[in-house]
């Protein structure tokens, strides 16, 4: 494979338009009694084969809705007689699990759709989780870590660490950190997809959505050190001829969105870093320095492949400080 070059004719096809709920004729098997757990795999069914919903999305709705299992088999209801006071009394019960306020607001959001698909398949008349409120994601500001902070995690790993595999962590932190981009986003990402010469990779995103992120030199040169000095030997590993994913495991596989947690956790101890760090922090981090070192929030939007410009807005309320100047120079009594 030419590091220099993707391959074009493998390159992936133009993205599918997701389906909404209320346009799909198609239906998954229909249950043939009123149990929730059928419903529920009827409906995840549904929006993994005819909704085309990423697998990563199809496994945190199950998630979520076998907690909800977990909470409606205690309560002794069925599922007609669910009402919005019950619902509600569901959001009280997981806010005794402590859940931050983004995964609350995903388990309402489940529910929604799930009973939502209930109405669709005329099992339900009415969806009650309609008027739930759900928790406002703007009260989390996200973690972030200083630019001296991330230039001391970038440099954690080295050759004490593992002689085979230290060069390919350094490379994944530096890519993190240059593009932005989700965990599951870098361990998807491909050889043909990289492409050094101009600069740039293919991601690809949540809702099966492509897009082009540049990638700045520092992540280019631990990328290329990683290919040329260790990823042979874990080819040589591998199961498959010619595993096509840039970042490999031990074995000359993928490697794993939890794997990759723990490394980070790993050099975040080691150079001290302070509070609960991971893949998502560097995200976080990558968008709030590019924001206040003056970038376009519109142009942020686009290279993290946020669909709405309202949560990109989060990162602005994270550094203060480029604020600060602003009304400095610019207000009449600033």
């Amino acid at each position: 494979m030419d590091l220099e070059h993707g391959n074009g004719a493998n390159r992936r096809k133009p993205v599918k338009v997701r389906p909404s709920l209320k346009t799909v004729t198609l239906r998954a098997p229909i249950p043939s009694d009123s149990s929730p757990r059928q419903w529920i795999q009827a409906f995840l069914t549904y929006v993994a084969g005819e909704c085309h919903l990423a697998v990563n999305s199809v496994a945190a709705y199950g998630r979520d809705l076998r907690r909800f299992l977990t909470w409606f088999d205690e309560s002794g209801l069925t599922i007609r007689e669910i009402s919005v006071q019950d619902l509600a009394d569901y959001a009280a019960w997981l806010h005794t699990l402590h859940f931050q306020p983004a995964t609350l607001s995903r388990h309402i959001v489940s529910l929604k759709i799930f009973l939502r698909y209930l109405q669709l398949e005329g099992f339900l008349k009415d969806n009650p989780a309609e008027l739930l409120g759900s928790q406002k994601l703007w009260q989390r500001i996200p973690a972030v870590l200083t630019p001296e902070m991330v230039d001391r995690l970038l440099i954690a790993p080295n050759a004490a660490d593992d002689a085979r595999h230290w060069r390919r962590d350094r490379a994944m932190l530096e890519l993190l950190y240059a593009t932005g981009c989700r965990v599951s986003e870098l361990c998807g990402l491909k050889v043909v997809d990289f492409h050094p010469r101009e600069r740039w990779c293919q991601v690809h995103g949540k809702g099966d959505k492509d897009r082009v992120v540049p990638i700045g030199r520092a992540a280019i040169t631990a990328i290329k050190f990683y290919f040329l000095e260790e990823r042979a030997y874990a080819v040589k590993h591998s199961p498959m001829v010619d595993p096509p994913w840039l970042f490999l495991s031990p074995h000359g596989l993928a490697m794993r969105r939890e794997r990759v947690w723990e490394l980070i956790q790993r050099y975040a101890c080691r150079v001290g870093t302070p509070g609960d760090i991971g893949p998502h922090t560097l995200r976080h981090s990558f968008a709030t320095h590019m924001l206040a070192g003056g970038a376009d929030l519109r142009q942020v939007q686009e290279i993290l492949g946020h669909a709405s410009i309202a949560t990109t807005q989060k990162y602005t309320h994270v550094d203060l400080s480029r604020l600060k100047k602003v009304h400095q120079k610019f207000h009449p009594r600033g």
